[in-house]
C-alpha cells in the first residue's frame, strides 16, 4: 500500500478528486466522440501525437518540428471547426449542473407525447410528414435550407405544417434543443441501392440524413399513412402505436439520460468503487 500513499500524497482526497475528475473529463470526451464524426478527428490527433513520439525517439528533427507545429496550430484549428459543438457542451454542462431534475418533468417526456399524438393523427388521414430531432451532430446546415420558426413544439403545431397545400408542408421540420427550429428545410437524399423501391422521397432523404448524422428522423407515408422511424441509416417501418412509442422511448428518452450523467452521480460512483477497493486491500 505504500506506493498507493506515494501517489496519492499527503492529501489523498483531494488527489482522488483530482483523478476522478480527470477521467470525468476524459470519459465524457470518448462518450460524445462516439456519437459524432468528432471520432475520426480524435483519431487522427491521436496518430499525430504517436508520430511524434516515435520522431522525438528515433530523432527525425525535421519531422519533428513540424508535427510541433501542426500540434501548437491545431489547437486553434480544433476550436474553430468544432465551435457549434463546443458551443452544445457548454450547454449541455450549464443545463445539467444547474438545473433541477427532481421537481420538472423531463423535457424528453412533453416531446414524445406531442411527437406520438401528430404522428398517429396524421397517418389516419394520411398526411405526409417528416421530421428530424437533432442529436449530437449539428444540423444547422439543413435548419438553414428552410424557413426559421424558433418555436415551441406542440402536436396541433406539428399537425397544422404539414397540412397538404399549406406554404410549410413540402420538407422537413428540424426540432433542436426541445424547440421546432425551423420547417420546409431539405435534407440529403441517399443514394443507397438497398432501399426498397416502393419508398418515396421522404424515406430517402431521412435516410440521406440518417448516413450523414445521428439525428432521429420521423416519416408519416402519404400513400399509406404507414409510419417509420430512421436512426443512423436503420429504417424502421410500419410502427403501430406501441412500437412507435417504444422507439422514441428509447432514442429520445433512455439514451439522452444516459448521456446527461453529471458529474456528482459519477463522482459518487468513483468513491464507491475506490471504498470497496480499500476495504479489498485491507482485507489482504
Amino acid at each position: 500500500m505504500s506506493w498507493i500513499n506515494q501517489f496519492l500524497g499527503a492529501k489523498p482526497l483531494v488527489s482522488l478528486l483530482d483523478i476522478a475528475i480527470v477521467w470525468f473529463i476524459i470519459y465524457r470526451m470518448i462518450m460524445y466522440a462516439q456519437r459524432t464524426r468528432a471520432m475520426n478527428v480524435l483519431q487522427g490527433v491521436a496518430v499525430i501525437f504517436v508520430a511524434k513520439s516515435i520522431s522525438q525517439a528515433v530523432g527525425l528533427q525535421t519531422i519533428d518540428w513540424v508535427l510541433n507545429q501542426i500540434i501548437s496550430w491545431g489547437v486553434i484549428a480544433l476550436i474553430i471547426l468544432f465551435q457549434p459543438e463546443l458551443r452544445r457542451v457548454l450547454e449541455n454542462l450549464g443545463r445539467n449542473l444547474f438545473t433541477s431534475r427532481s421537481s420538472k418533468r423531463n423535457p424528453s417526456e412533453d416531446l414524445i407525447e406531442d411527437l406520438e399524438t401528430s404522428l398517429l393523427y396524421m397517418s389516419k388521414r394520411k398526411i405526409g410528414a417528416l421530421i428530424s430531432i437533432e442529436a449530437e451532430d449539428p444540423l444547422e446546415e439543413f435548419i438553414s435550407t428552410g424557413i426559421d420558426l424558433e418555436s415551441e413544439i406542440s402536436s396541433q403545431l406539428l399537425i397544422n405544417i404539414f397540412i397538404p397545400n399549406t406554404p410549410l408542408h413540402d420538407g422537413a421540420v428540424i426540432i433542436h434543443n426541445f424547440k421546432i427550429a425551423a420547417a420546409s428545410c431539405y435534407l440529403p437524399l441517399s443514394e443507397s441501392k438497398t432501399i426498397p423501391k416502393e419508398l418515396g422521397t421522404r424515406h430517402r432523404a431521412a435516410i440521406g440524413l440518417g448516413e450523414a448524422t445521428d439525428a432521429l428522423t420521423l416519416i408519416v407515408s402519404e400513400e399509406t399513412g404507414a409510419i417509420s422511424v430512421v436512426k443512423h441509416d436503420f429504417l424502421h417501418r410500419d410502427l403501430d402505436r406501441e412500437a412507435l412509442h417504444n422507439l422514441l422511448v428509447k432514442y429520445l428518452y433512455e439514451e439522452e439520460k444516459a448521456n446527461n450523467r453529471d458529474l456528482w452521480q459519477y463522482l459518487k460512483d468513483f468513491f464507491a468503487i475506490e471504498g470497496k477497493f480499500k476495504r479489498r486491500s485491507k482485507n489482504g
